[in-house]
């Protein structure tokens, strides 16, 4: 194929030689001629122009390069050829094996048709990935570098080295507590879950890395009631109380309606209606003549304050101006009363130097009162801590004392009957220590109104 490519150029290159191709008419070939076409336009290139030979040779050249590794005029002979000494002797000649063995083994030896054709059989080797040489930042990390070189020459030391080299330097020669033996009842006790991981990094590594731990806060160690999760009821609440104690807690509960009805009463005489205020025919007929008397009197005192103010400014406007003599006289009393306020401020200077014993004791009369204040106010600040603060809108109420009557009681806990919720208890519990807000149940609306229809079957039986 090669040479009959070769023997194809070389007669087309002979002068005369006419290619058939099918731009050229019948016409043309004829007389001779070849057709002209104006190859200046780019349209006419492809169109006009034969490329075969060129195309021809860049895939000898790429069947040189997939074959051989390259093009073959540049292989040495060494490469390209060999010397043929014949087919080398056996030294010695092996155990014959059976046929049945020998089969199987060239059999398991021949790789398949698939492995052949998905072999690479290329000598060209693959195009470098230029993204996989590629660093990020190359550029300005190359420009640091060169930039530290050139300080490291002059013996400028870096900031950040700086700072390493001026760090304290830890000490490791310290000498591990030895443990103690787990029989030694004397050893001190530890708790598992209370105690808390210490940090054994440097403390500037941590801070620098950012695996410091945030300081817990000293108020959140801080319990937000002094009350107990669960209280105690009375004793006079058991299912079989004595006499005082079951009086006693019936006095409490007494007193707290007592209290509630004390309130309720309060806020009905505030909101009741006074017989005082009920209107009568003289109120009515005086809010309606309301005005229409006061307007003539008013208009009187207007007039009069408008003369007033007339001859107000004109006696200002008259003593706005003064003269030399009576600028000099204030000017002199002036100075006149500012030496006696100095001269009185250095008399009752003097005067409490003999007023010492008083002013101490005054001095200690307020400490006390000050102490006094302060013991009031912990005090005060101890027993909040036993009460419900207002953490909401809604201000905490209390739950219902659960209380029987004497009739009610029972002898024994079988006819015992349950009173109260457990859950309602706990709820009420964590409002009253301060862990949760009170809180109302959420009143459910209806957004669209409810509307009866009579079926036509309850119709027909009406």
């Amino acid at each position: 194929m090669a040479a009959a490519r070769r023997l194809k150029r070389v007669a087309a290159s002979q002068p005369g030689f006419l290619t058939l191709k099918p731009s050229l008419n019948p016409s043309d070939l004829v007389s001779g001629r070849r057709k002209r076409v104006n190859k200046n336009k780019k349209k006419n290139w492809n169109k006009h122009s034969d490329i075969n030979d060129v195309e021809e040779f860049l895939e000898d050249v790429r069947h040189q390069e997939r074959t051989t590794g390259g093009l073959l005029s540049e292989k040495s002979d060494d490469s390209l050829f060999f010397l043929d000494i014949g087919q080398p002797k056996k030294a010695e000649q092996k155990v014959e094996e059976p046929v049945e063995t020998k089969k199987r083994k060239g059999k398991a030896s021949r790789p398949l048709r698939i492995d052949l054709i998905l072999q690479h059989d290329s000598l060209i080797p693959p195009a470098k990935d230029v993204l996989a040489y590629q660093q990020p930042n190359a550029k300005k990390l190359r420009r640091i570098a060169q930039k530290a070189e050139q300080l490291a020459a002059k013996g400028v030391v870096p900031r950040r080295q700086r700072q390493l080299l001026n760090r304290r330097p830890v000490d490791r020669t310290a000498k591990k507590s030895a443990t103690e033996a787990n029989n030694n009842p004397d050893r001190e006790y530890y708790d598992i879950w209370g105690q808390e991981s210490k940090e054994s990094a440097d403390p500037w590594y941590l801070q620098q890395t950012g695996k410091k731990h945030v300081k817990r806060p000293e108020k959140l160690n801080e319990k937000p009631s002094v009350l107990p999760a669960v209280e105690v009821i009375a004793p006079g609440g058991s299912y079989n109380p004595d006499f005082l104690s079951h009086q006693a807690l019936l006095q409490e509960a007494h007193d707290v309606e007592v209290k509630k009805q004390k309130q309720e009463d309060k806020l009905e005489r505030q909101l009741a209606f006074n017989k005082e205020d009920k209107a009568t025919e003289e109120t009515v007929l005086r809010e309606q003549v309301e005005g229409l008397v006061e307007e003539e009197n008013e208009e009187e005192e207007a007039a009069a304050n408008d003369d007033e103010e007339e001859v107000a400014v004109g006696a200002i406007a008259l003593a706005e101006k003064k003269t030399e003599r009576q600028r000099k006289r204030e000017r002199a009393e002036k100075i006149k009363e500012q030496q006696r306020l100095a001269n009185r401020k250095q008399t009752d200077q003097q005067q409490q130097l003999f007023q010492l014993r008083s002013i101490k004791a005054s001095i200690k009369q307020r400490e006390q009162k000050t102490k006094a204040n302060q013991i009031k106010r912990k005090a005060k600040q101890e027993a909040q801590k036993s009460q419900p603060r207002r953490l909401g809108k809604l201000k905490f109420q209390p739950q219902d004392l659960e209380v029987q009557l004497s009739n009610e009681l029972a002898g024994s806990l079988r006819q015992l009957k349950p009173e109260g919720s457990i859950l309602k208890d706990r709820f009420k519990s964590l409002q009253k220590r301060n862990l949760i807000e009170p809180r109302d149940r959420a009143k459910f609306k209806r957004r669209l109104k409810v509307k009866y229809v009579e079926k036509r079957a309850f119709k027909e039986i009406t």
